[in-house]
């Protein structure tokens, strides 16, 4: 059994994270539709960063001009290049072909639940990536951003709300568990998340040349964690 040593090295392997079927498709579906809200216009360049499986980026295709699909792992990429090969307007790309592409090549930047997993040295350069990229009106969404005194209790509640919600609390219940005893676990363990407050986040942000709002809720499911509007600073 191959031992999973960083978080690329496990979103690029079989995992447990989402409980069921029905999970996976409606936590995508309900990312997409945030998107597709901050899309400025119908000819909009978009960047999806750690995009994961992003079952339902054709939804965000419909209302932009270009959606590129980012994640490091390279089993993700494979499966979204054949998920959608059949819409035109969606390119797939890794994080070393970003850094090929020139300044202001995206008028929307995306990077949902993509912070917690990254060092401090990490998030810098990846913010220094994305105001090169962004067009100078262009917006960054940050979010779920996880401030320090939320935990794994808050984290399972999200979850149950939002299972119940969404008809998948018995799976959850089962995959609460099963996720406990998982490789996720135990490298969260090893290596730790990234955790900010508000106001160190926002200074983050400025300090890599940006302007930023709190958003008045979460992209993601987790009401706790936090979500920013970022624009570069002239």
């Amino acid at each position: 059994m191959t031992t999973i040593r960083d978080w690329i090295g496990f979103w690029d392997s079989p995992h447990s994270i989402y409980v069921n079927a029905r999970h996976i498709d409606v936590h995508y579906r309900d990312i997409a539709t945030a998107i597709a809200g901050f899309v400025p216009g119908p000819k909009a360049r978009v960047l999806d960063f750690g995009c994961g499986e992003a079952l339902h980026s054709d939804t965000v295709a419909k209302v932009a001009g270009t959606v590129v699909l980012s994640d490091a792992a390279p089993s993700v990429r494979r499966n979204l290049s054949e998920r959608f090969a059949h819409v035109p307007n969606i390119v797939v790309a890794s994080p070393e072909e970003l850094k090929a592409m020139p300044p202001g090549s995206f008028d929307l930047i995306v990077a949902n639940s993509v912070v917690q997993y990254l060092t401090r040295d990490s998030l810098d350069g990846l913010l220094a990536d994305w105001r090169r990229l962004l067009a100078p009106d262009g917006v960054l969404i940050v979010a779920d951003v996880i401030p320090p005194d939320v935990g794994a209790v808050s984290d399972l509640f999200a979850l149950l709300r939002y299972a119940a919600a969404n008809g998948f609390l018995i799976a959850a219940l089962v995959g609460v568990v099963r996720t406990a005893l998982s490789s996720y676990s135990k490298l969260r363990q090893q290596l730790g998340i990234a955790k900010y407050t508000e106001a160190e986040f926002r200074d983050i942000l400025a300090t890599a040349g940006f302007t930023a709002e709190r958003l008045p809720g979460n992209m993601e499911h987790n009401p706790a964690r936090i979500s920013f509007r970022a624009r570069p600073r002239n």
